[in-house]
This record gives structure tokens, sequence and C-alpha cells, in this order.
């Protein structure tokens, strides 16, 4: 990797986010330095508008590079439920509409699978992350973690959709109930994380 090539902007203020995005990077990409939003001046944030995850992760990347002038990661995540046709999708961090609540939306999910019997409660989460790089050169991975939605939230970890969601990985435990060490193993994030760690080196390399 390119000795001035030492920070690494990470567009996004969710602080349970970043601190499992930086644990994930921090091992494959040793002394690089993560700079969060708050870390850089403040920007005009895209509006996330894309219908695919990818697209969504590569608007707020190309925003990140053009404000900051540093190679930027961007991700976008969702959860995607069998039996309502693959939504909330894209749409998952504003599922109960403005603003965002972790609480409502999964009030909403229990209420709109009230009826789906535990054989079609099938679902899996998707993210993908991008990197954008000052010079133009873009890149981007998905990880994907397949499981079921439960009738109860369970669990204080995690963050979102975790307090319904069990793997097919780690059967018994909502993901909210998972170490983070576990998490970070068999997430979507981690998947697409580790993933990308040493392509983003030789990316950053070049």
């Amino acid at each position: 990797m390119s000795a001035s090539v030492t920070r690494l902007h990470l567009a996004s203020r969710n602080a349970k986010k970043i601190g499992e995005m930086e644990r994930i990077i921090a091992a494959h990409l040793p002394g690089v330095e993560i700079v969060g939003l708050d870390g850089v001046a403040a920007y005009d944030e895209p509006v996330e508008d894309e219908p695919t995850f990818a697209g969504n992760a590569l608007l707020k990347a190309r925003a990140g590079v053009a404000a900051t002038g540093l190679a930027t990661v961007a991700d976008d995540s969702g959860l995607c439920v069998d039996a309502l046709n693959g939504m909330p999708g894209v749409l998952s961090a504003r599922w109960a509409g403005p603003p965002k609540d972790d609480a409502r939306n999964n009030e909403l999910l229990l209420a709109q699978l009230a009826d789906v019997p535990d054989v079609r409660r099938g679902a899996h989460f998707v993210c993908a992350v991008a990197v954008v790089t000052p010079d133009g050169r873009e890149l981007v991975v998905e990880g994907r973690m397949d499981g079921t939605i439960l009738r109860e939230v369970r669990g204080e970890g995690g963050f979102g959709y975790d307090v319904l969601f069990v793997t097919d990985e780690r059967p018994g435990l909502t993901t909210a109930e998972l170490s983070r060490d576990d998490k970070d193993a068999i997430s979507h994030r981690g998947h697409a994380l580790r993933d990308l760690a040493p392509q983003l080196a030789d990316f950053l390399a070049r």
C-alpha cells in the first residue's frame, strides 16, 4: 500500500455500524486510519434513492470522496423478507416512515408477518460495500446472511432488525444475542468486508 494512503473515509454516522466496519477492516488493513462522517468537514449527503443496495452504496462513496478527497468506503444494507417479496430491502431503515426508528420498523414488520406461518418466515440480510478512490476507481462487493424472522424481539446487542433475526448459522439465537465476534464472523457486513479488504488493499496500493 502506498505510504500516502493512510486515511480511509467511512461514510456513516451509525456508531454501531462504524464500530463493526472498523473492526473488520482493521483486521485486514492495519495502520489505516478510519475517519467517519463526524471526523470530516460536513458535506451534503446524497439522497439514497437508488433501487439497489449497490447503487446506494456507490452514491454515498462517490459523495464522500468528492467532499473529502479521501478514498471512501460506504455501505448500504437491509433485510429482505421472502413473504414480503424481498421487502423492506433498500427501504429497511425507513420502513415505518420518518423519522428512522428501529423499534417502529420492528413493530411494523411483526404486524405485517403476524399471519405468516413459521415455515414461510425466511429472510436474508444483504450488505453492499462500495469503495471509490480520488482518481475515480470504483469497487463494490456484496455479502449475505440467511435466516428467519421471529415473532417477538429478543436480545440487547446489534441494531436494526437484529432483535428479530435468527441466522441459519447460529440457530436458537437472534443476531442481537450473539457476541460481537460471533456476529462479525457470520454477518452480511462481515462477509462483504472480508471479501473487500484484500481487494481494497490492492486497490489503494496502485
